[in-house]
């Protein structure tokens, strides 16, 4: 949307863009999605109407924004490739990104808003999972096929393997703050709870370099 403007102008669009994006965000957990307006996204994040409905001419479309602004925030969990051959070091810098991506206050925020409204607006849950969750475990998912393909790993159930992966960093790092307020894991624990769940997989998938040498 800001393609072609000046360079001023598209910062002036983006910092515009986040403020709509965390008034919403601060509304919807305050109000519930359903007892939040645009008119008062616009007031909270103090731009006009006009501004809101240009970005994001629907609540709905709004939603979904902060979903995938959230989810794509992150570094790319392919970007490990920094590593080839060294499953070890690729699993835990994937392990500490989602970890990262998931212990922020904010998609805790997001999590509580999806569950909070799921009876009476089950397109939320549909965006959280298809624009936010699911592309970021196919991503993770190709990693480890990847991985099956060149012998680094054996990995016959890719889409499993990827479940146990991030849920066993997500029942530490993200499920407990959806129950309780002051769950803030120190740094320290969380690099322990991926350091754990990185040795699971390589327990369960990994092969010695003995393993690699034979036909």
């Amino acid at each position: 949307m800001t393609a072609g403007l000046p360079a001023h102008h598209q910062q002036l669009a983006r910092r515009k863009r986040e403020a709509i994006t965390a008034a919403a965000t601060k509304l919807f957990l305050e109000w519930g999605y359903d007892g939040t307006s645009l008119a008062k996204i616009a007031q909270e994040a103090v731009v006009s109407k006009s501004t809101l409905f240009k970005q994001f001419p629907t609540k709905a479309a709004l939603f979904e924004a902060i979903v995938t602004e959230y989810w794509k925030s992150g570094p790319d969990p392919t970007a490990p490739a920094t590593h080839p051959g060294d499953l070890r070091a690729s699993l835990s810098a994937i392990g500490r990104q989602y970890a990262d991506l998931i212990g922020r206050p904010a998609m805790a925020a997001l999590f509580r808003i999806v569950i909070a409204e799921l009876p009476r607006f089950p397109e939320l849950g549909r965006a959280q999972f298809e624009l936010g969750k699911l592309p970021y475990f196919i991503s993770v998912q190709h990693y480890l096929e990847a991985q099956h393909a060149a012998g680094t790993a054996v990995v016959p159930d890719p889409e499993s393997a990827t479940n146990q992966f991030l849920g066993m960093i997500a029942n530490y790092v993200l499920w407990p703050r959806m129950l309780l307020a002051d769950w803030s894991p120190a740094p320290a624990d969380i690099g322990h709870a991926v350091d754990e769940a990185v040795t699971t997989m390589l327990a369960r998938y990994g092969r010695s370099a003995d393993d690699r040498q034979q036909p």
